[in-house]
């Protein structure tokens, strides 16, 4: 009888402990969730990316980062007039690429993901945030690298700080006691990949466990007023690893761009809801960290000797910030049937537009021709008022005419080949009053805007493209 009870007891804690587990099948590209295995993803489309995942739903495990968050609040709702406005209050970063690409500064309570390829610095840029901020007491969770790796990092940078610490633990539930002991005004997680959750049984990494971890970051960040930044990895086809709700999730998108072999590299917004998703910041790889760089048209504008033919400089704008870059065509005749189309940080559809535009409105013959198109610098650019250099550019580098290296050109073509007006032009024609051109080619329909008496650069304004031509080649 004892033993028919024992094994009866086995039995009903065994069929307990299988009804609090769950089995699902995530997509590991976009975080679809299906009760059985699929070979083809119906969200995203991919294929072979579903992978089981056993999650373990128990209520007396539940983290929380605090003891008061557990507490039952009062809910009323409010109409927007009994809503009081205040003034949106910012954290200086120190760092003024990162204050511009998050709108101003780091907001209380927000959550802000970073993304970049492996290697491209983006732990070192949080570092080197972080022990900037010597005034707040900062708090670096490092699931990758242990506390003598983070220390010969500092050590490089020839940086550092009194309220900076360091915590070397992957599990969530220990980095909030080491929260709640330290009680740092800036959380930085390196990476969220890395964290793990006793909520799921999961590992680390995974679509449950990624956005089981950054659900609870959220959760501190917005009940704590406390920004939280989160270093993300990025997949083999360059987007953020983990699932696509994580994007959702957050606050910020920050991408970090660059060539791993240059010394330049781009930190993008994708995402803000605090500020404008165009602006850019521009760092440069030093062996002592990363240098902000403050005009960055000079860096995008190539140093050579005299003017060359192919070589032109576009007027541009990045958010709020304007740039002049170099933009270089190499136009040859086709060895082959089909000719080549390869353009370098410009969209090759456009690129193919701009071309029968030239073809058709102007009767310039590029069928026959392989056109090689690059934006220095390895920036890429949607502008369209880098239209007209584009142009200039390839025709210039067709006829082996060289163009003056104190011109420069900002306008779109339409396909009629008119030029068409721009936004922000007096922006532009002051960035390049300011590095020392002496000319600049707009569309006749921004001539209005023009502040032309407090403009010391010559403005030429025109209609048509084949004007531009005309007055440039005679």
């Amino acid at each position: 009888m004892l033993a028919h009870f024992s094994y009866q007891s086995y039995t009903c804690l065994l069929f307990t402990a299988l009804a609090k587990s769950k089995t699902s099948f995530f997509c590991q590209s976009c975080g679809y969730e299906s009760a059985k295995w699929l070979g083809k993803c119906p969200s995203c489309g991919s294929w072979n990316t579903f992978a089981e995942e056993v999650i373990v739903k128990e209520e007396g495990q539940k983290i929380e980062w605090r003891q008061e968050s557990t507490r039952s609040k009062p809910v009323k709702a409010k109409t927007l007039d009994d809503i009081e406005f205040a003034q949106e209050i910012r954290i200086n970063s120190i760092d003024q690429e990162l204050n511009r690409v998050l709108g101003g500064g780091m907001v209380p309570g927000s959550l802000v993901l970073i993304g970049g390829e492996p290697g491209i610095g983006k732990s070192t840029l949080m570092l080197q945030v972080g022990l900037l901020l010597k005034t707040q007491r900062v708090l670096y969770v490092s699931g990758e690298e242990s506390e003598q790796q983070i220390k010969m990092r500092a050590e490089r940078l020839k940086s550092s700080s009194k309220n900076f610490f360091i915590l070397t633990e992957t599990n969530t539930k220990n980095i909030f006691l080491a929260i709640e002991s330290v009680q740092p005004n800036v959380v930085i997680i390196d990476s969220i990949q890395t964290m793990h959750s006793i909520q799921l049984e999961s590992a680390a990494g995974s679509i449950g466990q990624v956005r089981q971890c950054a659900g609870e970051m959220m959760k501190f960040a917005k009940e704590t007023d406390t920004p939280v930044f989160l270093i993300g990895h990025i997949t083999k086809d360059g987007l953020l690893a983990g699932p696509k709700v994580l994007e959702h999730m957050v606050d910020t998108v920050l991408q970090f761009e660059g060539d791993r072999h240059l010394a330049y590299r781009i930190l993008r917004t994708t995402k803000n809801r605090f500020g404008s998703t165009s602006e850019i910041g521009i760092y440069e790889m030093l062996g002592t960290g990363l240098r902000e760089v403050s005009n960055p048209s000079e860096i995008l504008i190539s140093q050579k000797d005299g003017p060359l033919s192919g070589v032109t400089i576009g007027a541009t704008i990045e958010g709020n910030r304007p740039l002049l870059i170099e933009i270089q065509s190499l136009v040859s005749p086709a060895s082959y049937g089909t000719p080549q189309r390869t353009p370098t940080g410009f969209d090759q559809k456009r690129l193919n537009m701009l071309l029968a535009v030239l073809e058709k409105r102007c009767g310039f013959r590029m069928g026959t021709q392989d056109v090689f198109l690059n934006m220095a610098g390895g920036i890429k650019v949607e502008d369209p008022a880098i239209d007209l250099a584009v142009c200039i550019s390839i025709i210039s580098s067709m006829e082996e005419i060289a163009v003056s290296d104190k011109i420069c050109f900002a306008a779109e073509v339409g396909l009629g080949g008119e030029l068409r007006a721009v936004n922000k032009i007096n922006q532009r024609i002051s960035e390049a009053e300011k590095l020392g051109f002496q000319e600049i080619y707009i569309s006749k329909y921004n001539h209005k805007g023009v502040e032309v008496k407090k403009a010391e650069i010559s403005i030429k304004s025109f209609g048509k493209l084949t004007e531009v031509f005309e007055d440039l080649f005679g």
